[in-house]
């Protein structure tokens, strides 16, 4: 394949890193999605899979039909994280 990408829930917190980990010895991933990012869900714990494990984030889901997963954009999501509640 060209592509083999694992589906992680925004909501599970640092549980996200254990799941990237285990899948990516596994099957060796290429990117990752982050799903759930449209709610009060702002999965920060991402950061720690992409420092720690290398796996980049492709796309991000903000809703729940096909045109809500978007390509992930790292400034937007950097100023979402931390510029949410200004």
């Amino acid at each position: 394949p060209d592509e083999v990408l694992l589906v992680l829930d925004g909501t599970s917190g640092l549980n996200m890193l254990d799941q990237a980990r285990e899948f990516n010895e596994a099957v060796p991933l290429t990117g990752i999605i982050v799903t759930k990012l449209d709610g009060t869900a702002r999965g920060g714990a991402i950061v720690s899979v992409v420092d720690q494990l290398g796996i980049p984030v492709k796309f991000v889901g903000v809703g729940e039909r096909i045109d809500d997963l978007q390509p992930f954009n790292p400034t937007a999501y950097v100023e979402a994280l931390f510029y949410a509640d200004e």
